[in-house]
């Protein structure tokens, strides 16, 4: 299982509720997709321009495939990114 939880962060305060709407179809979309087993959005509650993504792929290959998907081609790189900082943090799940 493939761990990979990402942080972003607004640049922007007046980009919050569009981050919201996008992010959100970003989960539905990649939920559909081969081998995401876990898709979630979080929005932080003590600093507002703060999201957090956890997803599980099955595989390095559902992942890589899901970083070549067409919404993340055309949705997540062009209009997602360009709004926030990206913290990438693959991890190893403890418990």
């Amino acid at each position: 299982m493939i761990y990979n939880n990402v942080i972003l962060k607004a640049r922007n305060s007046a980009d919050i509720d569009t981050l919201k709407g996008l992010l959100t179809t970003q989960a539905q979309v990649s939920l559909t997709e081969q081998g995401c087993q876990r898709f979630e959005v979080y929005h932080s509650e003590a600093e507002p321009e703060v999201f957090l993504l956890v997803e599980w792929w099955e595989t390095q290959e559902d992942l890589d495939a899901h970083r070549n998907a067409t919404h993340f081609v055309d949705v997540y790189r062009p209009q997602v990114i360009p709004l926030v900082e990206r913290f990438p943090h693959p991890s190893q799940r403890l418990a």
